[in-house]
C-alpha cells in the first residue's frame, strides 16, 4: 500500500527576502521623491530654499533694471543721434521750399531781369531744399518705405516746379503774360504737393521724438518695485532667522541688504532725474519747438500769398482772408508762448517777433489798398521794397525771430534729452555689480547656517 503525502498549505520560504536594487528606476524614484520632501520639510530644506528665492529675486531685479535703464539710454541715444536731427532736416526742407517760393513770387513782381539779391535768394533756397533732401535721405531708417517715397516724390516735383519757374521767368522777361500762368502752376505745385509732403515728413519724425519723450517722462517703476521687494524680503529673512537662530547679525544678509538698498536708492533717484530732465525738455523744448515751427511755416505761407496775390496783380478776398488767418494764428501761437513760463523761449525774441507781425500785417494793408486802387507799381514797392516798415522788411525781421527762437528751443530739447541719458550711462553696469554683490552676500549668509545642520 503507497501511502500518499499530503503538501503543506503554509507557504515555503526559501531563502531571505532580496533587497530593494536601487538601480532600478520603478523603485529609485519613490525613494528620491520620498527623500526629497523628507529634506525640503528639514530645516536645511527650508533654509535652502529661501535662499535661492532670495538669490533668484536678486537676479530678477538686477537684470530688469539694466534692461531697462538700457533701453531708456538707447533710445534717448537714438533721438539725440538719429530722430530730432531728421525732424530738424525736415523742417529745414519745408522752410526752404517754402523761401524759394516766395523768392520766386517776388522776382516775377519785379518784372524784366529781377534783381540780383532776390535771384540769389531763390537759388540759394533751391539749394539748401536739395542738400536737405539728401540729409533727409540718409538719415531715414532704411525699412521707412513712406518716408523715402515721399522724398523721392519731392526730388521729383521739385525739378518740375524749377522747370516752371524759369519757364515763367523767361516769358516774363520779354514780356508774354503767359508767364504769370507757368508762376500759378508752380505756385501750385508747391503749395499742393511739395510743402505738404515735407510737413507731413516733418510732422511724423516730430511725433516721433515726441513719442520717445512721453515715454520716458516716468521714472522706471516696475526696476524700483522689484528692488523694493527684494528688499522688504531680506529684512524678513533676517527677522526670522534672528528669532530662530538667537543671533540678531548675519553679516552676509546685512551685505546683501544694504547692497539691494544702494541699488534701489540708485535706480529711483537716477530715474527721477532722467524722467524730470526728459518732461522739462517736453515743455521747455519739444513743445515750444513744435508751435514755433508751425508759427513759422505759417508766416511763410501767409508771405506766398501776399507775393503771389500781387503777381497776378490781384488780390481775392479768399486770399485776404487766407492771409489774415496765417497771421492771426502766428499772433495767437506767440502770445501763448510769452504767457507760459515754462517755454523756456526768449521774451524780447517773441516781443520782436509780435512787433514784427503787427507791422507786417499793416504793411499787408497798404499794399491792398494800394492794389485796390489800381497803383501796382506802390503796391509792389510796399510788397518787395527795401523800407524799413514794408512787408519785405517786416517780414524778413518775423522769420529771422522765429528762426533765432527754434534754434533756442532746439538747444532746450536736446540739452535736456542728453542730460537725461547721460545721468543714465553708469547705472545699467552698477546696479548689476550691486546685485552680484547682494547675492554673494545672501550666499555668505546662508552658507554658516546650513553648516550647523552637517
Amino acid at each position: 500500500m503507497v501511502n500518499r503525502v499530503t503538501p503543506s498549505l503554509e507557504p515555503r520560504t526559501t531563502g531571505p527576502t532580496p533587497d530593494v536594487d536601487a538601480s532600478d528606476p520603478r523603485t529609485s524614484r519613490p525613494v528620491l521623491r520620498t527623500e526629497l520632501r523628507a529634506f525640503m520639510a528639514s530645516t536645511p530644506g527650508r533654509l535652502t530654499s529661501l535662499g535661492v528665492v532670495l538669490i533668484l529675486l536678486t537676479l530678477a531685479a538686477g537684470l530688469l533694471a539694466a534692461a531697462t535703464v538700457g533701453n531708456r539710454q538707447t533710445h534717448l541715444g537714438n533721438v539725440l543721434e538719429e530722430t530730432e536731427p531728421l525732424a530738424n532736416s525736415a523742417q529745414n526742407l519745408y522752410s526752404a521750399l517754402s523761401l524759394a517760393d516766395a523768392a520766386a513770387s517776388t522776382a516775377f513782381i519785379w518784372g524784366g531781369l529781377e534783381p540780383s539779391a532776390v535771384r540769389n535768394r531763390y537759388t540759394q533756397s533751391i539749394g539748401e531744399a536739395s542738400a536737405e533732401i539728401v540729409t533727409a535721405s540718409a538719415g531715414l531708417d532704411s525699412a521707412d518705405e513712406v518716408g523715402h517715397n515721399t522724398l523721392t516724390t519731392i526730388s521729383a516735383d521739385l525739378s518740375v516746379y524749377t522747370g516752371l519757374v524759369e519757364t515763367a521767368r523767361t516769358n516774363n522777361r520779354v514780356g508774354n503774360p503767359v508767364g504769370a500762368a507757368y508762376l500759378s502752376e508752380a505756385s501750385h505745385l508747391m503749395q499742393t504737393s511739395l510743402l505738404p509732403m515735407a510737413q507731413q515728413l516733418h510732422s511724423a519724425q516730430e511725433s516721433q521724438v515726441t513719442g520717445v519723450q512721453n515715454d520716458f517722462a516716468r521714472p522706471p517703476w516696475w526696476p524700483v518695485a522689484a528692488f523694493a521687494l527684494v528688499l522688504s524680503a531680506l529684512i524678513a529673512t533676517q527677522i526670522r532667522l534672528a528669532q530662530h537662530s538667537r543671533r540678531r547679525f548675519n553679516l552676509g544678509l546685512i551685505l546683501a541688504t544694504l547692497s539691494v538698498a544702494a541699488a534701489l536708492l540708485w535706480i529711483l533717484t537716477v530715474g527721477l532725474i532722467s524722467a524730470s530732465t526728459t518732461s522739462r525738455a517736453l515743455d521747455a523744448g519739444a513743445g515750444p519747438l513744435h508751435e514755433l515751427t508751425g508759427a513759422r511755416i505759417m508766416a511763410q505761407q501767409a508771405r506766398t500769398v501776399e507775393t503771389l496775390s500781387l503777381a497776378r496783380r490781384d488780390s481775392t478776398e479768399a486770399e485776404s482772408a487766407a492771409f489774415i488767418e496765417k497771421v492771426n494764428n502766428v499772433d495767437t501761437i506767440l502770445q501763448a508762448l510769452q504767457r507760459d513760463e515754462n517755454a523756456g523761449v526768449d521774451t524780447d525774441v517773441l516781443a520782436r517777433a509780435l512787433d514784427a507781425r503787427n507791422q507786417w500785417v499793416a504793411a499787408h494793408q497798404r499794399m491792398t489798398d494800394s492794389l485796390g486802387t489800381g497803383d501796382f507799381t506802390g503796391a509792389a514797392k510796399i510788397t518787395v521794397g527795401d523800407g524799413e516798415q514794408d512787408s519785405a522788411a517786416e517780414y524778413g525781421v518775423l522769420d529771422n525771430a522765429l528762426w533765432q527762437a527754434i534754434v533756442d528751443a532746439r538747444e532746450n530739447l536736446r540739452a535736456d534729452i542728453s542730460h537725461a541719458s547721460r545721468v543714465l550711462s553708469a547705472s545699467a553696469p552698477g546696479v548689476t555689480a550691486l546685485a552680484v554683490v547682494a547675492i554673494a552676500g545672501i550666499c555668505i549668509g546662508f552658507w554658516p547656517r546650513l553648516r550647523e545642520y552637517q
